[in-house]
């Protein structure tokens, strides 16, 4: 029986990007999380597309948490209109609470930060740190080098199928969200089995 994630955390960029549409996916998730009632979880940022989602999802009455590093805060970056804007001493506490509070992962178009982020929770899930799933909104096929690359990466042998599978992805906010819903949960790799394999 899959269950509802009530808790969402997004990661994306800082900037909005060269195409509209990617502000406009990010706009679309925000709403969506908020009438799901489904609370979002970002990095508390107000520029880009992390300022795009949380006033979306705030202006349709959702709740907001916000988690950034006083180092942001004190460059003014900070969203101060958030339902709650937790400041944390550094990006690896912001990472770790902001897994904490999430039931599930998405990411949007996004610059560095936002791929490590995503693989970092992938990797966590794959080693057994948590069992929450993850997936890419995947606005005009910006993902679709690195889906490209990841199946490269299985055919060549350094990841595994079962792992690479439970990346979802979608190019719509709702699909992506009931995708996640009854994504399963990741499997512990037992690293010798995984050596012989």
């Amino acid at each position: 029986m899959s269950e509802r994630k009530s808790s969402v955390a997004v990661f994306c960029g800082a900037n909005v990007g060269a195409r509209p549409a990617y502000r406009e996916a990010a706009e679309r998730l925000g709403v969506e999380l908020a009438r799901q009632g489904r609370r979002l979880v970002y990095g508390g940022g107000d520029v880009g597309l992390m300022g795009a989602i949380a006033d979306a999802a705030l202006a349709e009455g959702g709740h907001v948490i916000g988690v950034i590093p006083q180092h942001l805060v004190d460059r003014e970056v900070a969203h101060r209109g958030v339902t709650e804007l937790r400041v944390v001493g550094s990006m690896h506490e912001r990472k770790a609470l902001m897994a904490e509070l999430a039931d599930a992962f998405v990411a949007l178009p996004g610059g560095l930060g936002t791929l490590e982020e995503l693989f970092e929770v992938w990797t966590w899930g794959q080693l057994g740190l948590h069992r929450k799933p993850y997936g890419l909104l995947n606005v005009e096929g910006f993902f679709d080098p690195l889906l490209r690359f990841l199946d490269d990466a299985v055919t060549e042998g350094f990841v595994r199928a079962e792992h690479r599978a439970l990346l979802v992805s979608d190019t719509e906010a709702d699909a992506l969200l009931a995708r996640l819903d009854v994504q399963e949960p990741p499997r512990t790799v037992r690293w010798m089995d995984r050596a012989r394999s």
